[in-house]
């Protein structure tokens, strides 16, 4: 394929991917109702095979957004995109429910300015997500009336990013994240009356919550290799992410169902685009990897977010716990230099995680375990097939919780070109 080809089928993917990445929505869990939804920290799709692991080790032929001082590795040119997929069985002690989710996931770009020793990142991620539909029956106190709440939302935190990784003495490299925070939550609750024998009366109402966010954020990393022989090394790397004060605006009314959305109809407006801000806590991650270059590679990984701190539009309290993750995983390749067979050139992750979650319920914190596989697959010169499979769960059904029972799946490709920046010599 030509450099020309090459940059034509490059564009037509980042046309489609941009044009369809504000539609995505990949998060889809209960819990996602409090603070500002599910976080992302599972990284890209090769990242996600291992367990998240994406502080201390990266790929050269894959985009290393996790710790921008990575992206040092990329001596080639590469645009990556993946959709992402959730199915969920939800349980609690009096039945269960099948959902799911899906959308794009991310759009990112690495370029090396100075190969493998400056580099440039840009790309579409999402931040976190908010996705979920509850249904609450309960009798109204003092009557005989009984009382339906339909409670949904959307939306979440994305990011547009610039990025760059430096290389200042040999085995170190320096990283800069630089984020514009951008999207919406959307809040609804329908309420509806019914009388002992479950007829409807009276009017159906409506609780309308739009919270539409933008500010900057920064994250920044370090990595270090440090060579202990023949093709060896020892990886170290730290990442801290600059949240802070997120600016924002709240609409907020009490309609008829149908009219609360709409901001000149009938109805009570609440907050007409009152600005405010939520305050989100600072990540602090740190790993270590045991790589044989050119093999494989094994590592541990673990983050953590202070969201005691948390805070709400105009400084409500969130009742979040602090977060963290663990993570092991790591990665193998039969024999990347091989020409005759295909299978030997597939790179093949694994991992496990355990993540202590913000939320909290009924004196209860919500833990997160998940078993994680994947694989690259080679499919022309240097661009590859990404697949990452999690299988999990999270909560449990004790003290009133929601258990859920899920299966994420993440595809996604990763076009590589060596030849972007290199002048034709010939055709």
């Amino acid at each position: 394929m030509s450099a020309i080809k090459n940059r034509y089928f490059l564009s037509l993917f980042l046309g489609l991917f941009i044009i369809d990445f504000t539609f995505g929505q990949s998060s889809s869990s209960t819990y996602s109702s409090l603070g500002v939804g599910e976080f992302n920290n599972g990284g890209l799709t090769q990242n996600q095979a291992m367990g998240g692991q994406g502080i201390s080790f990266g790929s050269p032929f894959s985009v290393n957004n996790v710790n921008p001082a990575l992206s040092t590795k990329n001596g080639a040119f590469s645009f990556q995109a993946a959709f992402n997929y959730v199915n969920m069985q939800a349980s609690t002690d009096a039945g269960s429910e099948e959902i799911d989710g899906g959308g794009l996931s991310y759009v990112a770009m690495s370029l090396p300015l100075i190969p493998r020793k400056w580099t440039l990142g840009l790309g579409l991620n999402q931040v976190s997500g908010v996705d979920y539909n509850l249904t609450i029956r309960s009798p109204v106190v003092n009557s005989n009336l009984v009382s339906l709440n339909s409670i949904q939302g959307r939306g979440g935190l994305s990011e547009v990013y610039l990025s760059t990784g430096f290389q200042p003495v040999k085995n170190l490299s320096l990283g800069l994240h630089g984020s514009y925070l951008f999207g919406s939550t959307i809040r609804t609750n329908e309420l509806d009356l019914f009388t002992s024998e479950l007829i409807p009366i009276g009017i159906s109402t409506e609780y309308y919550e739009r919270l539409t966010f933008s500010d900057v954020t920064f994250r920044g990393g370090v990595h270090y290799a440090l060579p202990i022989g023949n093709q060896k090394n020892i990886n170290f790397g730290a990442i801290y992410h600059v949240f802070g004060d997120i600016k924002g605006k709240e609409f907020a009314k009490i309609a008829e169902l149908g009219q609360a959305a709409i901001p000149n109809s009938p109805g009570n407006v609440l907050s007409d685009d009152l600005p405010g801000s939520i305050f989100l806590p600072d990540k602090i991650g740190y790993g270590v990897s045991y790589e044989k270059i050119n093999k494989f590679v094994v590592g541990f990984e673990f983050q953590q977010q202070n969201f005691q701190e948390y805070r709400g539009f105009n400084s409500s309290s969130g009742n979040l716990e602090n977060s963290m993750k663990m993570s092991l995983g790591g990665q193998f390749v039969p024999n990347p230099f091989s020409i005759e067979r295909m299978l030997d050139r597939v790179t093949f992750r694994g991992g496990v995680e355990y993540e202590r979650l913000p939320f909290s319920l009924n004196g209860t914190q919500v833990e997160d375990v998940g078993i994680n596989f994947g694989a690259s697959i080679p499919v022309h010169t240097l661009s590859l097939l990404n697949l990452a499979l999690k299988v999990g769960t999270r909560g449990t059904i004790e003290n009133g919780l929601i258990r859920e029972n899920y299966v994420k799946v993440s595809f996604g490709i990763s076009i590589n070109d060596n030849s972007w920046f290199y002048k034709k010599v010939f055709e």
